[in-house]
């Protein structure tokens, strides 16, 4: 039987690509995103899916409520099966320098990017360690290692994932669950495309390949470490950003 893989804003740009690895690898990919989308926007995207010869069903829910996790996590394994990947992307940007962050800006992304994380791992990890076998991919961002000016609030929660990462395995190494992040540089993604030419080429500039990621590069980090493959990598984060930036 395949594995079910719930992917965290998965209808987004990185998020439709995780869906698409995930199915095309075996597994059972199933979309989670936000709860407020309208129905045109989800039966678009899972027409989309069906022309690519994909079935990835869809669920909504607010990953900043702990309550609405445990309730969409209830019902993809009652319609779906136990859920055996769990891929927490979702993530959004309130950007602004420092001086000018409002309490709501620092607020909406401490929730939305981190606080998700943990809401919805806390839904799955009893059924992972009980069966003896897990993976959860946390993704964070090139800026949660270096940080970047006017994103305090997310390179903080960015940062956080790496904390989370290294405590949480610990916990369940010895009960077949990894934890791992992957740290994405400047991804071709829609939103990312539609920057103002003259800035994003100065971005492109600064990335040592000379190109930005595609969506599919991340997805199959993810595939990989989701995988029978990666079972003796936890706690780690893998860096996927064209040389932009190193750590140790």
């Amino acid at each position: 039987m395949s594995k079910v893989a719930v992917v965290t804003g998965g209808i987004g740009g990185l998020g439709t690509a995780m869906c698409q690895a995930l199915a095309k690898a075996g597994r059972k990919a199933v979309a989670v995103d936000y709860s407020g989308l309208k129905p045109e926007a989800v039966d678009k995207w899972k027409a989309d899916r069906k022309a690519e010869g994909l079935d990835i069903p869809v669920y909504l829910a607010d990953v900043t409520s702990f309550e609405s996790c445990a309730d969409v996590c209830k019902k993809i394994e009652a319609e779906v099966g136990p859920i055996e990947i769990l891929v927490n992307n979702a993530g959004i940007t309130r950007d602004a320098m420092f001086h000018r962050m409002t309490p709501e800006q620092w607020d909406q992304v401490i929730k939305t990017n981190l606080y998700s994380v943990f809401n919805m791992s806390k839904q799955v990890y009893e059924g992972m360690t009980s069966r003896g076998w897990g993976r959860i991919v946390n993704i964070a961002s090139v800026n949660g290692l270096r940080g970047q000016a006017g994103q305090t609030n997310y390179s903080a929660t960015k940062s956080g994932i790496y904390g989370f990462n290294k405590a949480l395995a610990q916990e369940c190494v010895k009960k077949g669950v990894t934890v791992n992040s992957i740290s994405p540089g400047y991804i071709g993604t829609e939103m990312v495309r539609a920057i103002k030419p003259e800035v994003l080429e100065k971005v492109i500039a600064g990335i040592p390949v000379g190109r930005l990621g595609e969506p599919s590069e991340i997805a199959r980090t993810v595939v990989f470490l989701s995988s029978e493959d990666a079972g003796y990598i936890t706690g780690e984060d893998i860096t996927v950003n064209g040389g932009l930036y190193y750590h140790t």
